[in-house]
């Protein structure tokens, strides 16, 4: 008989070290809202629950990470999102500069 041990035992988890949960934050500079949402979600539904929050209009304002705008069809997995990363609201332009 052998005394090793077996590695028949199923692993109650993954080895994953991320949970499937992340904690996210969204400032517009003087407003900061967290949300708890999963890697798989679409960002979308949190860019509206601020907006509806803040009583803007979605069309109005545009949502940032890293300095690259988040489309509503992006998730935190997409974008590679850590827990406690920000997303920057910002007002969105209307017109432009003078037109020549």
């Amino acid at each position: 008989m052998s005394a090793e041990p077996a590695n028949d035992a199923p692993n109650p988890k993954p080895e994953e070290p991320a949970s499937e949960h992340l904690n996210i934050k969204v400032t517009d500079g003087n407003n900061e809202v967290f949300f708890k949402i999963k890697r798989t979600t679409q960002l979308k539904k949190l860019m509206d629950a601020f907006c509806d929050r803040q009583g803007k209009s979605p069309n109005s304002v545009r949502f940032l990470f890293d300095g690259t705008r988040v489309q509503g069809g992006d998730s935190p997995e997409s974008l590679d999102m850590q827990d406690g990363d920000t997303l920057e609201v910002h007002q969105e332009q209307i017109g432009g500069g003078p037109s020549f």
